[in-house]
Parts: C-alpha cells; sequence; structure tokens
C-alpha cells in the first residue's frame, strides 16, 4: 500500500538550521540520501522531494472571475509543509518505521497519510 509521509517544518527549525556548519548540514543531509537509497534498494520508494517555503506557497480559490492565487493564510503559518515521502510499503507499521528515521520525527513534525487505491478502469461513473 502506498503511504504519503509529510514533513513538517517551521521557521524556528530552519533558522537554526541556518546556524549549522556546511559540515553539520551534509552530515543531516546524510540521513536523507541514506533513508533514500535503502528505500530504492528495497522497492519501497515511489518518490521524495523537499518543498519551496510558504513564502512560495499559494491558495487558490475560484470565484466568480475564475481562479485566483493568493498568499492567505499559509504566509502566517507557524508550521508548513517542508517535504514529503511517497513509499509503497507492505504495511502501516512499516510507514511508521520509515517516518520515524526522518530527524523532524523526534520533533513531532511528520505525519503519514494512506493513500486511497482508485481503479479508474473499474469506475463505472465516468462516462
Amino acid at each position: 500500500m502506498k503511504y504519503l509521509i509529510l514533513i513538517k517544518s517551521n521557521p524556528e527549525w530552519s533558522a537554526e538550521w541556518a546556524t549549522f556548519t556546511p559540515e553539520q548540514q551534509a552530515e543531516g543531509m546524510q540521513l536523507y540520501t541514506k533513508l533514500t537509497e535503502e528505500l530504492q534498494e528495497a522497492g519501497e520508494y515511489v518518490d521524495a522531494e523537499q518543498l519551496v517555503g510558504p513564502e512560495a506557497t499559494r491558495t487558490v480559490t475560484v470565484g466568480d472571475h475564475g481562479p485566483v492565487a493568493s498568499d492567505a493564510p499559509l504566509a502566517e503559518t507557524k508550521e508548513f509543509l517542508g517535504g514529503y515521502y511517497l513509499v509503497d510499503v507492505a504495511s502501516f507499521e512499516r510507514a511508521v518505521e520509515i517516518a520515524g528515521r526522518l530527524p523532524e520525527a523526534s520533533w513531532g513534525g511528520v505525519q503519514i497519510h494512506p493513500i486511497l487505491a482508485y481503479d479508474a478502469a473499474a469506475d463505472t461513473s465516468v462516462a
């Protein structure tokens, strides 16, 4: 089953990261690299990305004049989505194990979302 592991961040964590030496930052990034390589070798890796911060995030709403992109309310949030892993694993327990290896898990910054399996070929409601 596929799971989306969301990695949250906040301005304080980002500011702390900026104080690390280049060596400390490289060591921290190595944790993600190692996890990604292990997931790829196990055939469990689907995708993973780091996201740009909330200053570049926009919320889209549709009004009378079509879609409108705005920066509210995300620009004012204390936490934001910093990245994700999309994995295909045998069990929820395995997804928890993977999420627990992310540094953000020690700060409470990781969520796991099961992906709903949808078979478009079996959907007869769409003509």
